[in-house]
């Protein structure tokens, strides 16, 4: 039987037909290294239309692009070959329309050698999951009113075991770590395959591939398996914006532009010496959107957080004027990218509901996190607004805050626009930013002691939330992706006791359905007194749908306040679940011990108030535990309720 024979027999009209329309969802049994069993051959398929002529090279034919040429259909080269077996080395050789020949690895290759070598390895291997039951629960789960802390980390640099990270062997100590922390999910900085450690993984030549350097494919499906069984989902950063322009990769893949752009106005972004994926095209969308699939179909994956989403929406993102040529509207939006992101979406909605979609977009876009209006249908979108000015306002000295306090205010002008994840991620802890504690002014007990407040805050504001690896325990330094987390630092009683506090606020946070439940919604949040700037407290309510609600004391200053009211709906008996002052936590013991009775008197425009212990640089989460019948007559004082004492 020749190639033609194999070609019309054992390659699908349906597959290629939906390839070259960008309605492909499952390309990777279409493309790239496949065994027919029913021919005992593996198939080997690569888009490649502008090619004069394609070989595939390998261990199995001495490299020698002589020996196995391949066939042209359509804009796809086929051949078949027997004797391969599960890690054999193979590339295409490529021979372009000016005679060029160029050496390339396989787009769709489910395993790759990394760093130097850039070889494609055939892959043969399986994996009998063990996740059932957690998959189960995920799909009966609304995410959008559960509880999530994520735990952002690099995997090569959270912990370095000598011999190297390798997904099988660290997965049970990552596992037993964020369910000691009380961590929901992960997310990994991009494991699908990179050559250059210091791009961290944003620059990707192997996109159905994760990386060798800790492994083989069933490997990794191990490492989720075992997140999965200790109940911790794992969300993966991916990145369809660009990819690099190393030689073997997909620049320029047969002589001329094809996963890229072709314009000078789009090919390129400068800024990361990369190449833009051109999604207007309907080969380069079924690649994408079958990449995202096969995360979730063929590694179980719980999310995908999608890389430099503006980069693609904007058409003058990073261009000066006159670099950049307006859409058919005359305006700067990506009419492409627009229609691609909804396809994903939808694409991901339907196949795989449980599946989170987590767009990074740093712009006001409208509708990012549903379809309605033109939506793009993310589930989630990071809150860059939120955190970049939570961290400048914490950057401040206290004595100069009063005159900053709209920015830990203004994100509830826009906090149920979207459905938001709060990030404190990689990217706020390298590059001269320093890390999230040394961020804070003053000396090193009031840097534990803000840092803890900001905790705090973040944990109580409306949103989920997301901390990159190193900050749970108080890392001084900034992230070095060539080390690990400086884990040493616990032999510290300061740090040993922020960790404590940390993995304490997040069990706080998951048992406290107040303060998830009805994330996305007004109802979900009240304000007490948003306006105290003199002395930079903020006084807030989360409640949940069945009427239970948390009283949240935040308190910006080093000022410490013994007998402060606060206002709140009703008489009721107020229970303090945590003060971030604790001696436990390395605070000065500031704290609120018994139940605290509100009066009825009124302040903050309610009806009723309590008077706490406020700590200095500190927070308070208290339960309403009980309600008291109201009185007759409410007295109702005429001092400054700005003033401490009733």
């Amino acid at each position: 039987m020749n190639y033609s024979e194999l070609i019309d027999k054992y390659v699908p009209a349906d597959d290629v037909f939906l390839f070259n329309t960008g309605c492909a969802q499952k390309a990777w049994l279409l493309l790239g290294c496949r065994y027919i069993d029913a021919i005992k051959m593996h198939r080997f398929a690569v888009w490649a239309p502008n090619a004069q002529s394609v070989s595939l090279v390998g261990d199995f034919n001495g490299w020698d692009p002589s020996k196995t040429p391949m066939e042209k259909r359509g804009g796809i080269w086929y051949c078949f070959a027997s004797g391969l077996k599960s890690g054999d080395l193979y590339k295409y050789c490529v021979t372009t329309q000016s005679g060029k020949t160029v050496w390339k690895s396989d787009p769709f290759a489910q395993w790759s050698q990394s760093g130097v070598n850039t070889a494609s390895m055939v892959w043969t291997g399986s994996h009998v999951w063990r996740d059932e039951a957690f998959m189960r629960s995920r799909a009966g789960k609304n995410c959008f009113a559960s509880p999530m802390s994520i735990y952002e980390l690099h995997l090569g640099s959270w912990k370095t075991p000598e011999g190297g990270v390798n997904y099988a062997s660290i997965a049970p100590e990552l596992a037993k770590y964020c369910t000691e922390m009380g961590f929901t999910h992960i997310e990994l900085l991009p494991l699908t395959e990179y050559p250059y450690p210091g791009s961290w993984g944003y620059q990707v030549t192997g996109y159905y591939a994760p990386t060798a350097r800790h492994g083989s494919p069933e490997d990794f499906m191990g490492f989720v398996d075992s997140m999965h069984e200790a109940g911790v989902g794992v969300i993966l950063d991916w990145v369809p914006a660009h990819f690099p322009k190393d030689a073997h990769g997909l620049y320029e893949f047969d002589g001329q532009p094809l996963y890229e752009y072709q314009g000078a106005d789009r090919m390129e972004h400068a800024g990361w010496g990369t190449r833009r994926f051109d999604v207007g095209r309907c080969e380069v969308e079924s690649f994408l959107v079958s990449d995202a699939c096969f995360w979730a179909e063929k590694y179980h994956i719980d999310g995908l957080r999608v890389d430099a989403v503006a980069s693609m929406l904007y058409l003058d993102y990073d261009r000066a004027p006159g670099e950049w040529v307006p859409n058919v509207y005359g305006d700067n939006r990506c009419l492409e990218a627009i229609a691609f992101f909804r396809k994903l979406n939808g694409t991901m909605a339907h196949l795989y509901p449980g599946v989170m979609m987590i767009a990074e977009e740093s712009t006001a876009w409208s509708n990012l996190t549903t379809f309605e209006n033109g939506g793009l249908g993310f589930s989630f979108k990071w809150n860059m607004g939120w955190m970049n000015d939570a961290l400048s306002y914490e950057e401040t000295d206290p004595i100069f805050r009063k005159y900053h306090h709209g920015k830990l205010t203004f994100s509830m002008m826009y906090a149920f626009g979207e459905r938001y994840i709060l990030p404190i991620s990689h990217d706020e802890v390298v590059h001269g930013k320093k890390s999230l504690l040394d961020r804070m002014p003053g000396d090193y007990w009031r840097k534990f002691a803000g840092t803890r407040a900001f905790m705090a805050y973040m944990m109580t504001h409306p949103g989920k939330k997301l901390m990159f690896m190193g900050c749970e325990i108080g890392q001084f330094r900034e992230w070095d992706y060539a080390g690990q987390i400086e884990w040493f630092l616990l032999d510290y009683e300061s740090h040993a006791k922020f960790q404590l506090y940390c993995a304490e606020l997040n069990a706080l946070y998951l048992a406290s359905h107040e303060l998830w439940e009805r994330d996305t919604s007004w109802e979900g949040f009240e304000w007490i007194d948003a306006d105290n700037r003199d002395q930079s407290i903020l006084t807030f309510l989360r409640r949940a749908a069945d009427g239970d609600e948390l009283l949240v004391v935040l308190n910006f200053t080093p000022e410490t306040y013994e007998d402060y009211r606060i206002g709140v709906p009703e008489r009721g008996v107020y229970r303090e679940l945590m003060s971030s002052d604790d001696e436990r936590y390395g605070g000065s013991g500031v704290r609120n011990d018994g139940d605290v009775t509100a009066e009825a008197v009124a302040w903050n425009g309610r009806a009723a108030s309590v008077r706490l212990r406020i700590p200095p640089l500190g927070a308070l989460i208290l339960r309403r535990i009980e309600l008291l019948a109201e009185p007759d007559e409410c007295v109702k004082p005429c001092d400054d309720e700005k003033t401490e004492e009733a």
